[in-house]
């Protein structure tokens, strides 16, 4: 088997974008921090690799794999995950920020594992400042 480089670099730059976005909700000491965040983001561009390499291969009996299948299940299960950190406290809702970051970390992953990495780190930077100033 061999190192995929590629797929190693798509990795370890969803986890720096990951950082930047974890980074302030770990800061403003909310549910999902650096390390959630991170995992969220990984795990999607994993999934985002897996799924392409699926597509490509010859693995199965027909090669109908569409890669945007897993891709659509990632957003679904994040939803599951970001409503678990949204709590309502009498008149007050708290965690629709942290809820939208990690469904942001989740959009990034998959764009990074799909190979779009101009819009991802444009998107990330962006993320980021709009959570420092807000």
């Amino acid at each position: 088997m061999e190192i995929i480089w590629e797929d190693i670099f798509k990795l370890v730059l969803t986890a720096g974008l990951a950082v930047l976005i974890g980074y302030d909700r770990e800061k403003r000491n909310k549910a999902a921090g650096v390390r959630t965040n991170m995992i969220v983001a990984i795990i999607s561009c994993l999934i985002m690799i897996l799924s392409l390499r699926v597509a490509g291969s010859d693995l199965g009996v027909t090669n109908n794999a569409d890669p945007a299948r897993l891709a659509a299940q990632v957003i679904s299960g994040i939803g599951f995950l970001g409503a678990g950190t949204i709590i309502k406290q009498e008149d007050k809702i708290e965690g629709l920020t942290t809820a939208a970051s990690l469904w942001g970390v989740a959009g990034l992953g998959l764009a990074v594992g799909y190979g779009i990495y101009s819009i991802a780190i444009a998107a990330a930077l962006i993320i980021f400042i709009g959570l420092l100033v807000g």
